[in-house]
C-alpha cells in the first residue's frame, strides 16, 4: 500500500509499505493492505511505518527514528489519516 504522511511544512514521505501503525484519538491501531476505508484524527504518539524498502529524504532523516532498516518512527502532536484504495493519506502536525 502507499502511504504519503504529509506536514504543514512538506511532504515529508511518500512510498510503499506493509503497515502503518497510528495513534488514533482512542487509542493507537494499525492498517494493512487492502484495510477498509478509514477517516480518523489522531493524537500525540507516534507514527510508524513498515516497509521492505524505506527511503526516507535526507532533509527529512531527522524527523524520524529508525528502529531497523525496515521500521520508521515519526512523533506527532496530532493530525488526520484517510485510507482508500490501498491508500493512505497522514495529515500530521
Amino acid at each position: 500500500m502507499i502511504v504519503e504522511i504529509v506536514s504543514p511544512e512538506a511532504t515529508l514521505f511518500k512510498g510503499e509499505v506493509t503497515s502503518v501503525s497510528v495513534p488514533g484519538i482512542n487509542g493507537e491501531f494499525q492498517m494493512l493492505n487492502n484495510h477498509a476505508p478509514i477517516v480518523s484524527l489522531l493524537g500525540k504518539g507516534n507514527i510508524k511505518i513498515v516497509g521492505a524498502s524505506i527511503k526516507i529524504g535526507k532533509e527529512f532523516a531527522a524527523k524520524f527514528n529508525k528502529l531497523n532498516e525496515q521500521t520508521y518512527w515519526l512523533p506527532i502532536n496530532s493530525g488526520t489519516i484517510e485510507m482508500n484504495d490501498n491508500k493512505i493519506i497522514v495529515l500530521a502536525d
